[in-house]
């Protein structure tokens, strides 16, 4: 079995998530407690960045593209997103980006794994994004099934922060019936009906 993932249809769907987000949408509140849309919006861009970096063994350099606090049009903010969206799943079609390990910010970690939490952040920062600007949130059914797979089982690795915003918050309870992104959602510590 592969450990490599195909990132390209969460990458394309958030890239047009966060095209679909309006300028009054940017204060709303997330799902995660200490986003706002804008503040998502730039951990999304951040995260493009760490995990391309990861795919690619460039180290981390300090000089991440300008940051939220940057005076940017929000047209340039949401192509800025989307390129580096689809640069980061381009980095993860390498196969020579599962060989070995990395880092992804100052985590150190095997490249499968990296390669993973990227798959994950990807895909639940998409609902959150989807539920807190009113998108639907097509989900690739790889994708979910692979993240929740993970999450069941993640263990921090050392030098992680304990919470991350949100993402691994305690587990919420979910119908037995629920659907396998709701399942997802609920295992991050995420209500699925957060904004119904």
């Amino acid at each position: 079995m592969s450990d490599e993932l195909d990132l390209t249809p969460t990458a394309r769907e958030l890239a047009r998530l966060v095209r679909g987000t309006r300028e009054d949408q940017l204060g709303h509140r997330t799902p995660c407690p200490a986003y706002t849309v804008a503040d998502l919006v730039d951990h999304v861009r951040e995260l493009t960045v760490a995990f391309t970096r990861a795919a690619t063994k460039e180290p981390a350099t300090g000089d991440a593209a300008p940051g939220g606090g940057a005076a940017r049009s929000l047209d340039a903010v949401r192509e800025e997103v989307a390129a580096g969206l689809d640069r980061l799943a381009a980095a993860w079609a390498e196969p020579a980006a599962y060989e070995g390990r990395t880092w992804a910010g100052p985590v150190e970690l095997s490249a499968p794994e990296a390669a993973l939490v990227a798959l994950d952040e990807i895909t639940v920062h998409a609902w959150d994004l989807a539920v807190a600007t009113g998108q639907e949130y097509a989900a690739d059914p790889a994708a979910v099934e692979a993240c929740t797979g993970f999450a069941a089982s993640f263990v921090p690795p050392a030098g992680a922060l304990a919470d991350d915003a949100g993402l691994f918050g305690p587990p919420v309870a979910v119908a037995e019936d629920a659907s396998p992104l709701d399942r997802l959602v609920g295992l991050t510590g995420r209500d699925p009906g957060w904004g119904r």
